[in-house]
């Protein structure tokens, strides 16, 4: 999977942009299209700064209050992938990066990305299980899972007096 990953990443993508960039040139003409490539940048680096400021923000008083910074993180780590897709020049990559950086589009992106975590996880812990059983409890049950073993019923254990029994 990281192969061609990586060969998507390197290779298609760049043609992808050059490919776009040559569209939008000559639709527009290519002094105009550069000028529309700088202009994503600096809107680009402004929004990445004002975001990764509320970002660090919010991570500082979840964590000060106690609290998991779940969703704190997971802004935070869009808000990185976003602002390094905005600064590489093009169209394609821009476009996901204002995706990941916007605050009215970040939570969207948030949910999609966490639904598919969820699902690859839950994906690899049935290949697990099914590769080599029963770990022993080693990983708790999933979303959704029931609780294996036997039911525990919880309760109250009471002593009893031992010299009213021998009476």
């Amino acid at each position: 999977m990281l192969p061609v990953a990586l060969f998507i990443v390197f290779l298609l993508i760049p043609v992808l942009e050059i490919y776009v960039i040559i569209q939008v040139g000559e639709l527009i003409g290519g002094w105009p299209t550069v000028a529309l490539l700088l202009a994503e940048s600096v809107l680009g680096a402004w929004i990445i700064r004002r975001e990764g400021r509320r970002a660090w923000r919010a991570l500082k008083e979840t964590l000060g209050g106690g609290r998991m910074p779940d969703r704190e993180l997971a802004d935070a780590g869009l808000v990185l992938v976003g602002g390094a897709l905005l600064l590489t020049p093009g169209f394609v990559t821009d476009f996901f990066g204002f995706l990941f950086v916007l605050p009215f589009t970040r939570p969207l992106v948030r949910r999609l990305l966490s639904r598919y975590a969820e699902r690859r996880i839950s994906a690899s812990r049935r290949r697990t299980s099914l590769r080599f059983g029963d770990l022993g409890g080693m990983y708790g049950p999933g979303p959704g899972e029931p609780e294996p073993g036997p039911r525990v019923v919880r309760g109250e254990v009471i002593e009893e007096d031992r010299e009213a029994d021998r009476r």
